[in-house]
């Protein structure tokens, strides 16, 4: 094993789902620097243009955040005029499309976001990446679930 598999000899499944995700965010993050955006804020305002508009809930479901990490995420976006609020029958529910900053630093970023999704892809290879997508939406639908049931139990022990 090289150098970075003896770091994740450590067994613990969160411990090497952070390190490669904190790893990986830092090569997507550089590559995108020239557009003023990290990969996180990337992914939020892709989001939002396939959307056309979207509010708090359809976006946390989408990309699988919680609510607080979002809500700062979209406040910075806000307040860098990238996106804007959108009118909602139920004023209580926060909707957002991009604003034509927004619009202007995607068109920016698509290409550097390509660049370093095609070097990954070639490094790790297309097919072994297939596969650990298809592992790790596995998982992911297992921790989402596990997280609900969860939840659910808690709110049936603690009715306040």
């Amino acid at each position: 094993m090289g150098q970075a598999g003896d770091r994740l000899a450590s067994g613990c499944v969160c411990n090497t789902l952070r390190m490669v995700t904190r790893a990986v965010t830092q090569l997507y993050d550089d590559a995108l620097r020239p557009s003023g955006l990290r990969v996180t804020q990337f992914s939020i305002l892709a989001t939002i243009a396939h959307m056309g508009e979207a509010n708090l809930r359809q976006l946390q479901d989408a990309l699988a955040i919680d609510q607080t990490t979002l809500t700062r995420s979209l406040s910075l976006l806000e307040r860098g005029g990238l996106t804007e609020r959108v009118p909602h029958p139920d004023g209580r529910i926060k909707a957002l499309r991009l604003a034509t900053r927004g619009r202007r630093a995607l068109v920016v970023a698509r290409p550097l976001w390509a660049r370093a999704q095609q070097t990954v892809l070639r490094d790790v290879g297309t097919t072994a990446w297939t596969d650990v997508e298809r592992r790790l939406t596995h998982l992911l639908d297992v921790a989402v679930t596990r997280r609900q049931g969860s939840r659910a139990r808690q709110s049936r022990a603690d009715p306040r």
